[in-house]
């Protein structure tokens, strides 16, 4: 999948720099070595071909690229295609609003990233993590009505954006559930999320760097986007990011993980031009 036209811009700026480079090294190299008469039209060929290739190289480097450095408002961040279980520090996994724990393809996806951690990484019985859910310390704010109504899962909901932290796992309570156990969530509490989740994850985080996936990019609908792309998503956390207070100090760091499934649709050279990625 071509994401980056062949004459963009930033291909031809890259491509003029090295260049540059180039013909001021061989400007130097003349002034000592003399070229036969004879060979310069040859010599003048290889220089075009070398740069066609040069030019081709650098192309398909922005088409393939899959990792990325930037800076935003003094944090390191890092986006990047990879594992996110194998990534150090704190991890980040989407849960939904009750913190379910119940992998059946029905309330969790066993595909998902909630469903692999639970089944694959947990390392514990699922019965220790419901208890160090049901005592850990909330804030009461963060606790919302229970729905005494639910048939299967838990009852007690909370507020999009929570965290509770277990072990070196930072459990976010991401998406809404309706009345059939479907993950849905607006435009608009998407961004709650967001802006919850950057905020629970600057009092908790104790200077440890932190990696999350895209949020949204599994199986959540967001009502009237229908059509949002990786890419969006991916802008709308660096964004979220950038106005909330969380900023982290060197040489802890934030790590946004794309599975290597969602690369394709996603421009990381567009997001790396970008000031603060966005």
């Amino acid at each position: 999948m071509t994401k980056v036209n062949f004459f963009d811009r930033r291909v031809l700026e890259n491509f003029l720099k090295i260049t540059s480079a180039i013909s001021a090294t061989l400007s130097l190299l003349v002034l000592f070595v003399n070229i036969p008469t004879n060979n310069k039209t040859t010599y003048g060929w290889i220089f075009i071909g070398l740069l066609v290739l040069i030019y081709l190289a650098i192309w398909i480097w922005s088409n393939n690229l899959n990792k990325i450095d930037i800076n935003v408002e003094g944090s390191d961040v890092t986006i990047k295609v990879g594992d996110i279980f194998s990534e150090s520090g704190l991890k980040a996994i989407a849960f939904n609003e009750y913190f379910d724990t119940i992998v059946d393809n029905k309330i969790i996806s066993e595909s998902s990233l909630n469903g692999i951690f639970i089944k694959k990484h947990l390392g514990d019985p699922i019965s220790e993590l419901d208890r160090h859910i049901d005592n850990y310390s909330f804030d009461e704010s963060e606790k919302l009505e229970s729905n005494t109504e639910r048939a299967v899962g838990k009852k007690l909901r909370y507020q999009i954006g929570t965290i509770c932290v277990y072990k070196n796992f930072l459990l976010a309570a991401f998406t809404k559930f309706d009345a059939n156990n479907k993950a849905v969530l607006t435009m608009p509490e998407y961004l709650e999320f967001l802006i919850n989740f950057w905020d629970k994850v600057n009092n908790v985080y104790a200077q440890q760097s932190v990696a999350a996936p895209v949020f949204g990019s599994g199986i959540t609908r967001i009502k009237g986007h229908k059509t949002i792309s990786d890419e969006d998503l991916l802008k709308i956390m660096l964004w979220t990011f950038r106005i909330s207070e969380m900023r982290f100090k060197y040489p802890a760091k934030l790590t946004i993980v794309i599975h290597k499934d969602k690369i394709d649709k996603i421009n990381l050279l567009d997001i790396k031009s970008a000031r603060n990625g966005i």
